[in-house]
């Protein structure tokens, strides 16, 4: 997956380029896909800077062996992203969580 996959991905599922961001809280790791997105005027990031980050969170996915959960989860939740309220994808990275919880991203 790519950063231009993770956008199509996304566009499919509700027609808009929704922002992506990683969180990590209470010892888990959550991939949100947040309310604002590309082809608002007041989005904060150009469509360049915007494709560079989500090949940053594609990164971290395919490291972490996550990608088709992410995948499987946007494709099957009957959630939206909306004001005030993000889609919270949790990723189960296994015995390897240790391992990256310790980073930060």
């Amino acid at each position: 997956m790519t950063g231009n996959d993770l956008r199509e991905l996304l566009l499919n599922k509700w027609g808009r380029s929704y922002d992506v961001q990683l969180r990590r809280t209470q010892g888990k790791i959550f991939v949100q896909v947040m309310w604002k997105y590309l082809e608002q005027v007041s989005f904060p990031m150009t469509e360049p800077e915007y494709v560079s980050h989500l090949d940053t969170i594609a990164g971290y996915l395919h490291a972490w062996g996550a990608v088709e959960q992410v995948e499987r989860y946007i494709r099957q939740t009957r959630e939206r992203p909306r004001l005030g309220k993000a889609v919270s994808i949790p990723i189960d990275l296994g015995e390897r969580a240790s391992e990256w919880l310790l980073e930060q991203f």
